[in-house]
């Protein structure tokens, strides 16, 4: 009995790590696109502390991409 109760802690884990996900994902976009039109967007390379210029658009648009995809998964 206690196996199964096991079982089911990791699929909600899982879920809860997701709904996490989700929730940091709307907070990068809303942050995103309260951005006054001057303001410089930088993009972090992943594994490592260099950060690139990027385009504020092209930004916004892969976040949105990106947190369209997440909620698409769920």
């Amino acid at each position: 009995r206690l196996s199964t109760n096991v079982s089911n802690t990791r699929p909600r884990q899982s879920f809860m790590f997701a709904c996490l996900q989700i929730k940091e994902q709307k907070i990068v976009f809303d942050e995103l696109s309260n951005l006054k039109k001057n303001r410089r967007v930088y993009v972090q390379q992943p594994n490592s502390n260099i950060f690139f210029l990027a385009d504020r658009g092209q930004t916004l648009a892969s976040c949105k991409k990106e947190l369209d995809n997440m909620k698409k998964d769920m």
